[in-house]
Formats: structure tokens, sequence, C-alpha cells
């Protein structure tokens, strides 16, 4: 059987519910819950009373550099986004960059159109993350984006 290991990034509601959905998967090895909240991300983790299947860490969801390092640190194959969307573009970089599968709940966030932003659309709800297919498949890594 294929043993998987997971870092989730966010242990607030979205996080915590994806860990207590975790538990009862057995093809989950170890699951990492992270938050720059270290105390929720203890509290979610020790809800699901397996310490050696469940860990807590701290991590900032802005500094794609500390998920790559974790995301290494652990050996996880996949990296689930339980952040608001306004945290997508660090921690969609930190899994290409990891070489992880990326999992996340919402895409990037639309932007105005700079010169006439109610005339025109900016950057699409996406567009970002779409943008970087050929990238992701050209590497063999996995991106599954808002699936929240």
């Amino acid at each position: 059987m294929w043993w998987m290991r997971a870092l989730v990034v966010g242990a607030g509601g979205v996080g915590a519910a994806i860990g207590a959905v975790a538990k009862g998967r057995s093809f989950l090895d170890h699951l990492v819950l992270a938050d720059i909240d270290e105390t929720r991300a203890k509290a979610a983790m020790d809800s699901l009373g397996d310490p050696s299947r469940f860990s807590a860490a701290y991590v900032d969801a802005s500094d794609a550099g500390s998920i790559v390092t974790l995301a290494r640190e652990h050996e996880v194959d996949a990296l689930v986004n339980a952040c608001d969307p306004r945290f997508n573009p660090p921690i969609f970089e930190a899994a290409f960059a990891a070489g992880v599968t990326y999992l996340d709940m919402a895409m990037t966030l639309s932007k105005r159109h700079p010169e006439r932003p109610y005339e025109k659309a900016g950057v699409m709800l996406g567009d970002a993350q779409w943008a970087e297919h050929d990238r992701w498949e050209q590497a063999g890594l996995l991106a599954l984006v808002g699936i929240g």
C-alpha cells in the first residue's frame, strides 16, 4: 500500500476539519498541521489523539521559504493550503519549489485592471495559477486548485 505524508498550512476551521477527516484515512502516514499560531495548530493536533500520525508546527504562510523548509523537513508528498486566498501565491510557489502536490480551497484572487478598473477586467480569479499549468506539468507535479 502507498502511504502519504501531508502538510496542511492553516490550522483554523478548515485545517482542523481536514485533520479530522484524515484521521480515518488509512493511507495517511503522517499529517503536519501548521499555522502562524502554533498553539492553534497544537490544539487541532491534540484533538486528533494520535501523535504518531499527527504533528503541529509553526509556519508563516506568507513566507514561501519557510513552507518549503517545513515540507522538506517532514518529507511530505502533498501540501494543502487551508489559508485565506491572499496567501495562495507563496504557498503555491512553495509547493512547486518543494516538488510536492498542491491543493487549495480557493483560487488566487482577481486583481483590478490598473488603468480602467470599472471597464476592463484585470487578472481574473485563478488566472495566476492557470498560467503556471505548463511549468507544473513539465515538472511532473500536480496542482488541484479551487476545490473547496
